[in-house]
């Protein structure tokens, strides 16, 4: 096991601090709008797949280098989109009733995971890319919807009856 402190540790901070803060920023849409994952939970989603990444790339560089047995990040990054899967399905099934409800906020929650996977690779362009994207298609495509087609914004049934 290696105590010390990485020679990179000022890129593995960068990795997990801007994954940690892309979470944040879909997380505040979803708190705004009082859906059941908010801040914490996208922040801890997307930081905890950074640093799963980041491992999974330091196992891939000890096992190249002959100090680990076998390690493949691929199968890391798998492991992670099924375990976020599950938390996805917990949101969707919190709510229920008659109308399935919380679909946007458990596709927010994985993409919250993809952007943490990206960040501990070090693609940032890619996970600022998609962030943007993201929060176009929460805030800006959520309020067409609602206004040309009488949606209610994320997932609300109409009244209740």
């Amino acid at each position: 096991m290696i105590l010390e402190a990485p020679p990179h540790l000022l890129d593995t901070s960068l990795r997990l601090g801007v994954a940690t803060l892309l979470g944040l920023l879909l997380g505040l849409d979803r708190e705004v709008r009082g859906k059941p994952a908010g801040l914490r939970t996208h922040a801890l989603v997307s930081m905890s797949s950074a640093v799963t990444t980041l491992v999974s790339l330091e196992f891939y560089h000890m096992v190249r280098a002959g100090e680990a047995g076998d390690a493949d990040p691929i199968r890391v990054v798998q492991g992670i989109a099924q375990a976020i899967g599950f938390i996805c399905a917990g949101v969707i099934i919190q709510g229920r009733g008659p109308h399935v409800r919380n679909l946007t906020t458990a596709a927010s929650i994985w993409m919250a995971g993809a952007l943490g996977i990206a960040c501990g690779g070090g693609f940032y362009l890619i996970a600022g890319l998609a962030t943007v994207l993201t929060l176009v298609v929460l805030v800006v495509i959520g309020a067409i919807e609602q206004r040309l087609f009488g949606k209610p914004l994320d997932d609300q049934p109409d009244a209740a009856p």
